[in-house]
């Protein structure tokens, strides 16, 4: 479930085909995301999941896959 919320916000933000996003998929290399980017993506996953993902933590995901353990993360600890 929090992947395919993670791979709706990436496709609503980034305007990418589903198919381009896999666990491997670098935000800024092969999805052109920036800072503002990402932040927008994990606006519509905490809204959508009812967490709230610490700023802090943002610094250290580069792949899809970082940003999905970041989000089971903080959803087991709230």
């Amino acid at each position: 479930m929090e992947y395919d919320v993670l791979k709706k916000a990436i496709e609503k933000t980034l305007q990418v085909y589903n198919t381009e996003i896999t666990p491997e998929s670098t935000f800024e290399t092969a999805l052109g995301a920036d800072s503002i980017d990402m932040a927008q993506i994990f606006k519509l996953v905490e809204e959508e999941l009812g967490i709230t993902i610490p700023v802090a933590e943002w610094a250290g995901v580069s792949t899809v896959q970082d940003a999905y353990e970041l989000i089971c993360r903080v959803k087991q600890n709230e």
